[in-house]
């Protein structure tokens, strides 16, 4: 169904988070450009910030949200 994601399905989506901002603070040239379209990258965390904002609004969303532009730095994006 398309409700929020259960607390197992964020806590695997943090903790997945968590690892490509280590990945991401140790790779050599991580500011270079980056290898993706914006819109592709970042999936998992895209699709939690989007379930939520359609859901729940943009204000009730702030964790996803901040969870995805975090992912899309670390992917090379300055956004």
């Amino acid at each position: 169904m398309g409700g929020l994601p259960t607390q197992n399905s964020s806590t695997l989506a943090l903790s997945g988070l968590q690892q490509t901002q280590e990945s991401a603070k140790t790779t050599p040239g991580a500011e270079s450009k980056p290898k993706k379209k914006i819109c592709c990258a970042c999936p998992d965390t895209k699709k939690l910030r989007d379930e939520c904002i359609v859901e729940h609004g943009e204000e009730a969303c702030v964790k996803w949200i901040e969870a995805h532009r975090i992912c899309l730095h670390a992917e090379g994006f300055n956004v």
